[in-house]
């Protein structure tokens, strides 16, 4: 997962990060009222998916995110990154996603969902691996897998993370590319504004629905 900006570029994992820090999210119940911050959690787990069952190699997919902050659709990269992005057309097709929120928010840098627990330290049940090519740059609008420092390069599971930065950000190519956000990358950037000096979010952000687009 990407690391501090402040920090060295030596690799630092959004999980380990996150498991450090409790989350704290605003939770907007019916009528408006704000209550006090609460996790966002969602039970469950999947089976690991067979690889390109979901997509092939080289198929046209996308995936549209529709959050309470509004939609950004992910062009899913089959060719370049067919094990990873079936992965993430597979948990996008189980509605895996469906409810979950972005529980890590860096300003002008990333954010980070996909994860049951809304912590940090929460998966699918499962890891797959495909490790990305030495010369990858995490630029504005990648979309990655995150991973703790004790995972090999390329692992991956539900936890995902968007760069929201206008430069590519100084991440080793150790981290499993998705695809890059083809459209609604303002409602992207909007999200990105919502964190706070603790890389939590000032406000709520949930993933109402995620849809898979093939063909």
């Amino acid at each position: 997962m990407p690391p501090d900006r402040n920090r060295t570029k030596g690799l630092v994992a959004i999980v380990g990060i996150a498991a450090l820090i409790a989350l704290v999210v605003v939770l907007i119940l019916p009528g408006g009222d704000e209550q006090e911050p609460q996790v966002i959690v969602k039970a469950g787990k999947v089976a690991k998916p067979v690889p390109g069952e979901t997509v092939s190699e080289g198929v046209s997919a996308s995936a549209r995110f529709v959050t309470n902050k509004g939609a950004f659709t992910v062009a899913l990269d089959t060719s370049e990154s067919p094990i990873a992005a079936d992965n993430f057309a597979y948990l996008v097709e189980n509605g895996f996603y469906d409810g979950l929120g972005f529980h890590r928010i860096v300003p002008d840098f990333v954010i980070q969902g996909g994860d049951p627990q809304g912590n940090g330290t929460g998966g699918p049940g499962y890891t797959v691996v495909e490790r990305p090519a030495p010369d990858t740059i995490y630029g504005p609008g990648t979309v990655a897998m995150a991973k703790s420092a004790a995972e090999p390069a390329g692992s991956a599971g539900s936890q995902f993370f968007v760069v929201t930065a206008s430069e590519p950000i100084g991440l080793p190519p150790d981290y499993a590319v998705v695809g890059k956000v083809s459209r609604g990358f303002g409602t992207v950037e909007e999200i990105g504004r919502l964190g706070g000096p603790d890389e939590q979010p000032t406000e709520t952000v949930v993933i109402e629905s995620a849809r898979l687009i093939t063909g």
